[in-house]
């Protein structure tokens, strides 16, 4: 059994697509049919049903994903093991929210860079139905997530961490000091946020139906340090992670309101795909942002 026609199968089933398959191998599409044809040939079997231009696997199809995901790993991990005193290098891609690759760029990856100069990163931002989208069809490497807590047998959780989300207002704001607040209370001021429907901002705008209430921004923009230069020099407020205010909150440009009935779980998890093979360069990625990102 060729090694290639299966690592064409897995291709053409994590992209749905003869087409995309060949994009991505480097193939003509004539290339990647003929290795499936080859493979259900030695198999004796039809592992896509071919139906006006779409495919889709059969029973057989399914049975082989694991198989050949096991012998690509296997493959693959040796061709590693041959090659353990050389430099680790290889390419990731990561797809994380704006704020977190803003966090991740300018506090960790220089000295990412220093430890793994051979590893090149490629960072893509996106909302979190997104991300798992792409996982699905391997088209990212890694997610970070900040959303509610998301389970799915498909994902491997390498690391997660419930973060603490503050409304923040600028340090002469009418609310500084105030205790008890209520949502009521500051809900018809002015309001910069995320934008609407993606991440932490919609698990939100969730909380707020709940209590019949919506919040309109001013102002929605992906940029938190946008947000929060802004903040510091408005009467507006924001509702933020503390990782992104905490600078600012240090400083005493900004304060935490306390609005004590909006309790928000919001979560920053680290995932792959279960069936995605973990190259040196992945785990290394993966060990260095558990560390790095998920300490407090």
């Amino acid at each position: 059994m060729e090694l290639r026609n299966l690592i064409t199968f897995i291709h053409v089933v994590e992209l749905g697509s003869f087409t995309k398959a060949a994009e991505q191998l480097g193939y003509s599409q004539s290339t990647v049919s003929f290795q499936i044809k080859q493979l259900e040939d030695e198999l004796g079997c039809l592992l896509f049903e071919r139906i006006n231009h779409t495919i889709n696997l059969t029973d057989k199809g399914h049975e082989l994903v694991s198989y050949a995901h096991k012998i690509r790993t296997l493959t693959d991990d040796f061709k590693e093991s041959i090659q353990e005193d050389k430099e680790c290098s290889g390419h990731i891609h990561v797809v994380t929210p704006d704020s977190v690759c803003e966090e991740m760029i300018n506090t960790h990856y220089i000295d990412f860079h220093t430890k793994y100069p051979s590893i090149s990163i490629r960072f893509t931002t996106g909302d979190s139905a997104i991300m798992l989208d792409m996982l699905d069809h391997n088209e990212a490497d890694v997610i970070i997530t900040l959303d509610h807590r998301l389970y799915n047998k498909d994902y491997i959780i390498a690391k997660e961490q419930q973060l603490p989300m503050h409304f923040v207002a600028g340090c002469n704001s009418k609310f500084a000091g105030k205790k008890n607040l209520s949502i009521k209370d500051i809900i018809n001021e002015p309001f910069i946020l995320t934008e609407y429907g993606q991440g932490y901002r919609r698990v939100f705008d969730r909380e707020l139906a709940k209590k019949s209430l919506e919040i309109t921004p001013v102002l929605e923009i992906g940029r938190t340090d946008i947000i929060t230069a802004m903040i510091a020099q408005s009467n507006m407020i924001s509702y933020l992670p503390d990782f992104v205010t905490k600078p600012l909150i240090e400083s005493g440009e900004l304060t935490y309101l306390d609005v004590c009935d909006m309790n928000i779980d919001i979560w920053k998890q680290l995932i792959y795909h279960k069936n995605k093979w973990l190259s040196r360069s992945m785990k290394a990625f993966i060990d260095y942002v558990k560390e790095a990102e998920f300490t407090n």
